[in-house]
């Protein structure tokens, strides 16, 4: 008797937008949805960050392109947007994972040090880049059937901490309240709407908070980041809608 195999999660043919992702956990999530067959396109901040990430994958084969820009502009989006329609066609996948501002985190604060303008920047890229790209792009999702909605977050939406994140996490939590109510809206046209909440991840220092406070005892890495997307965007995740993966190593269990 002969057995096969069917490889999961294969994303051929698929077109992937995916925010902040010219370095660190976006990039690791690029990474991740190439070597299932989509085609991505490679958005961050710094055009030449987008450009060396977008070069370095194609010359390993990958099919990518780079659009970079400033996401919390209504322009850059649309631009962005029509690029990748351009060069791949329509988009069927959207990573949200652009959250971090310039500058952070060395400019956290206490609530009570901050201004109104430190709220404005982290809702404009946490919660309206969210909205306004959304808006673009699930009206064709539900018309063709199909739809991967995700974004990136944070466990400083769950847990309090005192590390001068309440304006960060603030705009988190307001995400994910949204991609809630989108899902009930938009699940029975093909399209589905999910979070990845992180834990300590391997950037800002954060490796020995890691080795003390998780069950696995390490930190989250881009490739952590990447395979949970990849499951989220799949075909094989249709039932899943509206929820929240928290991916933190066990450092919260319940």
């Amino acid at each position: 008797m002969t057995t096969t195999t069917s490889p999961l999660f294969k994303l051929d043919g698929r077109v992937a937008l995916v925010t902040g992702s010219g370095q660190g956990m976006g990039l690791g999530v690029v990474r991740a949805l190439l070597r299932q067959g989509a085609r991505v396109v490679i958005n961050d901040y710094y055009a030449e960050r987008a450009e060396s990430a977008a070069a370095a994958l194609r010359a390993e084969g990958f099919t990518v392109c780079a659009a970079p820009g400033d996401i919390t502009s209504a322009a850059v989006r649309e631009q962005i947007v029509a690029t990748t329609r351009q060069v791949f066609g329509e988009i069927d996948i959207l990573v949200n994972n652009a959250g971090v501002p310039p500058g952070m985190p060395n400019s956290l604060r206490q609530f009570k040090d901050l201004a109104d303008e430190d709220f404005e920047r982290q809702l404009d890229l946490n919660l309206r880049a969210i909205l306004g790209f959304t808006r673009l792009l699930v009206g064709g999702m539900c018309e063709r059937g199909f739809g991967r909605i995700v974004i990136i977050s944070s466990e400083s939406w769950r847990l309090g901490m005192p590390m001068g994140l309440s304006n960060y996490a603030a705009a988190k939590a307001a995400a994910l309240g949204f991609m809630r109510h989108l899902a009930h809206e938009v699940g029975r046209q093909g399209v589905t709407a999910n979070a990845v909440s992180l834990g300590a991840m391997n950037n800002f220092g954060y490796d020995e908070i890691a080795k003390r406070t998780t069950a696995v005892g390490r930190a989250g890495t881009p490739d952590d980041v990447g395979a949970a997307v990849a499951y989220l965007v799949s075909d094989e995740a249709s039932w899943m809608s509206g929820q929240v993966m928290a991916l933190n190593g066990g450092s919260t269990t319940a």
